[in-house]
């Protein structure tokens, strides 16, 4: 598949070219020609007989960026003086910061929010535990942890070099819910040493989101971490993923008209993503779900080489007994989501599907398949990328559950919060404006972060997890 250009291999370069007519155009035309999308252009300076511009351009990926440069530099009249990608800049000094919520100005203040008068605060929070959540920032921040062994589409690329992925996943924090979020990378795999990490770090937090661990790992530290903390404890990769699919899932059945517990739904990949896609499936009332990995499909009577995650997805699945590979699980389904890898699935197995068949191809950077060979043959379409339609993305769940979480000080999640959340991000679309290429809000809708709070946090009172 050939990919588009892209903000995120965006250049910024920095060009001395000489003052004649005509010469700005040719520089705008190599990029063309190069395969570049011209973006801005700045006057740095007027010089005698030069002008120096900053040009900016996106490409395709960091050899295309090379390309580009290479190509103006052999435009006579124009000297390349600096190339900045600007996503490395963007990225200098961090891209989060720490800003105090009350000034000192002066002694007064200094007194009442440090010594002597803090004393009385603290003394306050010793006798009420829970006052915690209303003098302190606990009741409006989040711990993002990580051990850096499953980033994005980069594996095990270790904590340090997990960082910028966690600041980011502050910044979305923030800017969407209002939440501070804290990036925590650590230093160890172990899972005893990351949940008694993660248990005596915790007093400071509201919440703790997981992420970023690899399977089946997460598993054991998510469900040992629930036990021990009276946070909620959510794995983004797992939750936040499948609630946003059962949210496209339920308009897809609103705009077909069909329960969408009738569907055959084919789930690519048993790591946490698909795991959790086909738990809350279950939760949510589908009967048909079969679960495969790249050996093919878990069927509960194959005892061989399956660990007890696998044996347990296997179990709860595959009510059909279907054996074979992912093409021979899609033959008649009318659901393929794809959580796995690259180009594992071509048109024919496409066609090997039920009449209008929804394909959700969500491996990133690069789907199970290529859109542009799925699109003529599917009735709805969605990958996670931003530029296709229907980007099923887990920002438009976590921000607003966290929200929703911290606003009950609540204790736990559970199945029904999840639910409850899927249901609001898909209702924010209405019924006159679903479409095949329209089934799942924007990231940028600004309702979609109220009305999965709101959903949330009734949804913790109703089931007891609410404190307030």
């Amino acid at each position: 598949m050939v990919s588009t250009t892209s903000p995120s291999y965006s250049i910024t370069i920095r060009l001395e070219i000489d003052n004649r007519v005509g010469m700005f155009a040719q520089v705008a035309t190599t990029i063309s020609a190069a395969g570049g999308n011209l973006g801005t252009v700045d006057i740095v300076r007027v010089e005698k007989g030069t002008i120096v511009r900053d040009v900016t351009a996106d490409a395709r990926n960091y050899e295309h960026e090379k390309e580009i440069v290479r190509s103006i530099k052999k435009l006579k009249g124009v000297r390349v003086l600096r190339v900045m990608d600007r996503t490395f800049s963007g990225h200098e000094g961090g891209k989060i910061e720490i800003h105090n919520r009350v000034p000192v100005r002066n002694r007064d203040d200094l007194s009442q929010v440090y010594t002597p008068g803090v004393a009385r605060v603290c003394l306050d929070i010793r006798e009420n535990r829970d006052h915690a959540y209303r003098y302190t920032i606990k009741g409006n921040s989040v711990a993002v942890v990580t051990d850096g062994t499953a980033v994005l589409g980069l594996g095990d690329i270790g904590p340090a070099a997990a960082m910028p992925v966690m600041e980011g996943k502050a910044m979305i924090f923030k800017e969407f819910a209002g939440i501070n979020a804290f990036p925590i990378a650590l230093g160890t795999k172990d899972p005893d040493e990351i949940v008694a990490t993660v248990k005596n770090i915790a007093t400071p937090f509201g919440g703790i989101n997981l992420e970023d661990i690899a399977a089946p790992r997460c598993f054991d530290i998510e469900t040992r971490l629930r036990k021990a903390l009276d946070i909620p404890v959510i794995h983004d990769d797992q939750h936040g993923t499948a609630v946003v699919v059962l949210a496209a899932l339920i308009n897809v059945s609103r705009l077909l008209k069909r329960d969408m517990n009738t569907f055959k739904v084919v789930v690519a990949g048993a790591g946490s993503a698909g795991t959790a896609t086909a738990r809350i499936l279950s939760a949510y009332g589908s009967k048909d779900i079969t679960v495969c990995d790249k050996e093919g499909a878990l069927c509960s009577d194959a005892k061989e080489g399956m660990d007890p995650f696998r044996q347990a997805l296997a179990d709860m699945t595959n009510p059909r007994k279907i054996k074979g590979s992912i093409p021979d699980a899609m033959e008649g389904a009318d659901v393929f989501i794809g959580l796995s890898a690259p180009n594992i699935i071509g048109p024919d197995d496409v066609k090997r599907m039920a009449k209008d068949p929804i394909v959700f191809a969500l491996a990133n950077p690069d789907p199970e398949i290529a859109p542009e060979e799925a699109l003529p043959l599917v009735r709805v379409l969605a990958t996670g990328r931003s530029d296709y339609p229907n980007q099923i993305n887990n920002m438009l769940s976590y921000p607003g559950i966290f929200r929703g979480l911290l606003d009950v000080q609540a204790r736990g999640v559970n199945e029904d919060v999840k639910i409850a959340a899927a249901k609001a991000i898909a209702h924010v679309v209405k019924d006159d404006e679903l479409h095949e290429d329209y089934i799942i809000p924007s990231i940028f809708d600004k309702k979609v972060v109220s009305a999965v709070a709101h959903a949330v946090a009734e949804a913790a009172k109703k089931t007891g997890l609410a404190r307030k």
